[in-house]
């Protein structure tokens, strides 16, 4: 079934502009990816120590993590101990800022604590630093 127009001929058809609708769906996309918040950290069961002279650690700094069992986690991999100095160098290497954020639990060993932070110093850290619970605002 054609419909015609009252007055003219019946070839023309008439086109719905759909570049209106293009930009619209654009500007709703772009909203959403700028109000959209990304959350670093990632999901481990972390119970941090406490500190009275804690301060918030910049965003832009490596987060090495700790979890309860002690196992080891850089950029969301598990890593072992053994290979954590050399990751960290990978890492660091292309990084201005050579800052670590270790993040850990409260009940795992100090030694543990030592050997990572002594890992990530011998791969070239600066500043090797570890998360409280006060650090996170």
């Amino acid at each position: 079934m054609r419909f015609r127009r009252k007055g003219g001929n019946g070839d023309q058809v008439e086109n719905v502009d759909v570049s209106p609708l293009i930009d619209m769906v654009f500007i709703l996309l772009i909203f959403f990816m700028v109000t959209t918040t990304f959350v670093k950290d990632m999901k481990l069961d972390i119970n941090r120590p406490t500190a009275a002279s804690a301060s918030r650690a910049s965003s832009k700094v490596v987060r090495v993590y700790i979890d309860k069992s002690g196992d080891v986690y850089v950029d969301n991999q598990p890593v072992k101990l053994w290979a954590l100095q050399s990751k960290i160098r990978d890492i660091l290497h292309t990084a201005k800022e050579k800052s670590i954020l270790v993040i850990t639990d409260d009940k795992i060993p100090v030694e543990r604590l030592i050997d990572v932070v002594d890992s990530c110093r011998m791969g070239g850290a600066k500043d090797v630093a570890v998360s409280t619970t006060k650090e996170m605002g």
